[in-house]
């Protein structure tokens, strides 16, 4: 059995070589399950359902991940996407949150803005996330 490690890695590699997103939430639920606490894996759990047009599902477990590391903006970001597409209020507190993290760190700003684009290119015409985009960048 492989390694949390090199599984949460694997997903992260055939993400990147465009897998399809259906196929890597297996992996990533995987991970999740086995290591509880790695906000990461939740993070990237999330992005799969929302890219696979399963808002509340992403709901779920993207709260998990901003429970576990409130500071990542990635974590926010999903967060606000599944709100918006779940029709569930409070969208503005994760924008204001991720917003004062990018503010801080070019680094975090530039990965958010590389998963935007990202998602962007998976999901073309994607309205939330063109939404969150907009009030995070172009304000």
């Amino acid at each position: 059995m492989q390694s949390v490690e090199s599984r949460f890695d694997e997903g992260i590699q055939r993400y990147q070589a465009g897998e399809d997103p259906i196929a890597l939430i297996p992996i990533f639920q995987e991970v999740c399950d086995r290591a509880p606490k790695t906000s990461a894996a939740f993070t990237c759990l999330a992005w799969l359902y929302l890219l696979d047009d399963k808002p509340n599902a992403a709901y779920k477990t993207a709260i998990k991940a901003v429970k576990l590391n409130p500071q990542d903006p990635q974590a926010r970001v999903n967060l606000a996407i599944a709100l918006l597409e779940a029709g569930k209020k409070g969208v503005r507190e994760h924008i204001d949150a991720a917003a004062q993290i990018v503010a801080i760190s070019a680094e975090l700003r530039e990965e958010l803005q590389h998963s935007l684009e990202d998602g962007l290119s998976r999901k073309p015409g994607w309205k939330s996330l063109q939404r969150v985009r907009q009030w995070l960048f172009d304000a």
